[in-house]
């Protein structure tokens, strides 16, 4: 399975970290290895000084397909999740600094924590509201109406380059408000007001 992620696709975010705003959906990857289920505690890792949390919706593909038209988009997804893409921000400063790839600041071990899924038909994919609190506080909101790229288009867009296969897993991107996280966090995500996940940073 394929952990595909999408940057910059909430205008605020763009804004916050002084980024341009893109002509088609950014993508980058993680491996498996960054992935945290069932509220797996996340381990601050000892190579950086600066992990910042980023609360995305996430979306489970279900079948395979390759080059898919964005009106059939919605057959290939039965459930969506919430999840974490922690990102290690000053090694990616460093990195596009100099001008080179940011995947280890991006795809290292842990980097991924995700919830569950859910069923999609209980919900209005076109005005979804998603959250993070960190110790109780809310430290992101975001609503799928304010995507510059909506679920279908991503689905799309990533088919014409990757061909998706059952099970693998897209990371929609992130609202503004990320932020740094610290040993002894608790980070709680909620899509509407259904708590996904709960866990700790050790």
């Amino acid at each position: 399975m394929k952990i595909i992620c999408i940057g910059r696709n909430y205008a605020e975010h763009i804004e916050e970290l002084g980024n341009e705003k893109p002509e088609n959906p950014v993508i980058f990857l993680k491996p498996d290895t960054a992935l945290l289920r069932k509220n797996e505690a996340f381990y601050y890792p000892g190579f950086s000084e600066e992990v910042h949390h980023e609360v995305e919706l996430l979306v489970k593909i279900k079948r395979e397909g390759k080059s898919i038209d964005p009106k059939f988009a919605s057959k290939y997804y039965d459930e969506i999740g919430l999840g974490i893409d922690f990102t290690a921000r000053d090694l990616q400063t460093q990195a596009k600094t100099k001008g080179l790839p940011w995947d280890l600041a991006k795809g290292f071990n842990g980097s991924a924590p995700i919830s569950n899924f859910v069923s999609k038909d209980q919900f209005d994919l076109a005005n979804l509201s998603f959250s993070l609190k960190v110790n109780s506080e809310v430290r992101q909101q975001g609503n799928t109406s304010l995507m510059l790229y909506n679920i279908d288009v991503i689905i799309a867009y990533v088919s014409k380059f990757l061909t998706l296969k059952t099970g693998d897993i897209i990371f929609t991107g992130t609202p503004k408000g990320v932020g740094p996280v610290n040993i002894g966090d608790r980070l709680e995500g909620y899509i509407e007001d259904m708590k996904m996940f709960d866990f700790e940073v050790k």
